[in-house]
């Protein structure tokens, strides 16, 4: 079969591999949706590959094909539509345990498409305890969506301990960004969308944003002072990687407010000073865990929630090279592989 791989400095390669044969408590999945996520622009944009070529793409969906050994029961059956946690660790550690298998404490985390093969291909090889269903509500590619981006999102939310009475500001409104927008609006709460593209402050908007910036119109803290009569957000969200947005995230929240950070890239520094008087949280959230990836599709199923609508652009895979270099440019939607 053959396998995106990220070459650096912009470039991508379909190599071959052999097609994988499942071990003991292994499956393989036929892949049917691999979406394509910011975080890989890290890896197209570095200088220089990786030393070992690993299959790229970190949000699979597909069917399960193949059953390794001792693998009985289940999601895990040949036929069977699943997604992928797409971590795996020691498995007995507290938190691989709890289902946070990126946060392994014996250092034995698997991340598919970083450091074991990803998704980007026919077939994808992984152990049978990472799988997810995927109910036949949901298409594919929504089910790619919920494997990292849209479940990214979700897993900040329930982070942040969102309520529905809150005002929330979402700095960007990339694939992430609009996957919280959405969310976040579908849970009640009133959404500030920033982003310094029009096209993606308008898709916010038809996603459920009460109010939109633009954060190059300048003073961001004074527009959501403005929209929130004085008081600030009640919670923010930086999900662009902009060490300025990062700033602007802090400095939107209200006293006692709540401040979560999920982009990469970002540099946030600020003086203890200025934040004392407000006493406000700040967290970190990366991704979420495979029970949050379970939740996060059940609560799409329940609201009724158009995921699929996130999909701006759909791909071959043969169709790689022009795939990442229109997603590199950062001013459409959210992209994906479809697979027959």
């Amino acid at each position: 079969m053959f396998g995106l791989v990220f070459r650096g400095d912009r470039h991508v390669a379909l190599e071959r591999f052999p097609d994988p044969t499942p071990g003991p408590h292994q499956v393989v999945v036929e892949i049917k949706a691999s979406g394509m996520c910011g975080s890989d622009l890290h890896s197209y944009r570095k200088a220089t590959a990786n030393s070992d070529e690993i299959i790229g793409g970190h949000e699979p969906s597909g069917v399960v094909a193949a059953l390794g050994l001792g693998v009985t029961g289940g999601v895990a059956r040949v036929g069977a539509r699943v997604m992928v946690h797409h971590y795996h660790g020691c498995t007995t550690c507290e938190h691989c345990r709890s289902g946070w298998a990126q946060l392994c404490t014996n250092g034995e985390t698997e991340i598919y498409g970083i450091n074991r093969h990803g998704a980007h291909a026919p077939y994808m090889l992984v152990p049978a305890d990472t799988l997810v269903p995927l109910d036949d509500r949901l298409s594919f590619a929504a089910g790619a969506a919920i494997s990292c981006g849209t479940g990214t999102a979700w897993g900040a939310l329930k982070r942040m301990k969102l309520a529905g009475r809150d005002t929330i500001a979402i700095f960007g409104q990339g694939p992430v960004g609009l996957s919280a927008t959405q969310l976040a609006a579908a849970q009640g709460a009133k959404v500030i969308a920033l982003d310094v593209e029009p096209a993606r402050l308008a898709r916010s908007k038809a996603f459920g944003a009460a109010a939109t910036i633009n954060p190059r119109d300048g003073h961001v803290k004074d527009q959501v002072w403005e929209l929130t009569r004085g008081k600030g957000a009640d919670k923010s969200l930086e999900t662009s990687g902009s060490s300025a947005a990062a700033k602007d995230a802090l400095d939107a929240v209200k006293t006692w407010g709540v401040a979560t950070f999920v982009g990469l890239g970002a540099e946030v520094a600020f003086d203890v000073r200025a934040f004392l008087g407000k006493q406000i949280t700040i967290l970190t959230s990366w991704s979420m865990s495979i029970l949050d990836q379970k939740d996060c599709a059940e609560f799409i199923i329940e609201r009724g929630t158009d995921i699929d609508s996130l999909f701006t652009d759909t791909y071959r895979l043969e169709q790689a090279e022009t795939a990442y270099g229109n997603f590199d440019r950062q001013i459409g939607g959210k992209g994906v592989f479809l697979f027959p």
